[in-house]
């Protein structure tokens, strides 16, 4: 496991704000919305829906940034930023492959 893929200070930051009990509550959250938002991507690309795609973007983005997910959110970012292009399938896999390496990390890290 990665250990950079999570910004330990800023999760520790979380954890002592709300709770432990909370920030698992948070994570299982985010885990279970993860795949919706990533589906809104996938739809909004398919359907060219330039605002769509950003949003969904944006709150992947603001959920990442929560945890600490450093890389998933500036990924989440740069599609936000660069909305539809020429490269936005492979930054939708990229964007999936963070979301998947960041998902198991925090997993762990909440029940740590």
């Amino acid at each position: 496991m990665d250990s950079s893929l999570i910004d330990r200070a800023t999760f520790t930051d979380l954890r002592e704000a709300v709770g432990a009990e909370f920030v698992v509550e948070l994570v299982d959250t985010f885990l279970e919305e993860t795949p919706g938002m990533l589906a809104q991507l996938r739809a909004a690309l398919a359907a060219s829906d330039v605002d769509a795609y950003r949003r969904a973007a944006h709150s992947l983005k603001s959920n990442a940034y929560t945890f600490g997910a450093r890389d998933l959110a500036g990924k989440a970012r740069d599609i936000e930023l660069g909305g539809i292009d020429a490269e936005s399938a492979d930054n939708l896999a990229a964007l999936d492959t963070a979301c998947a390496a960041a998902a198991a990390e925090l997993k762990v890290m909440s029940r740590g």
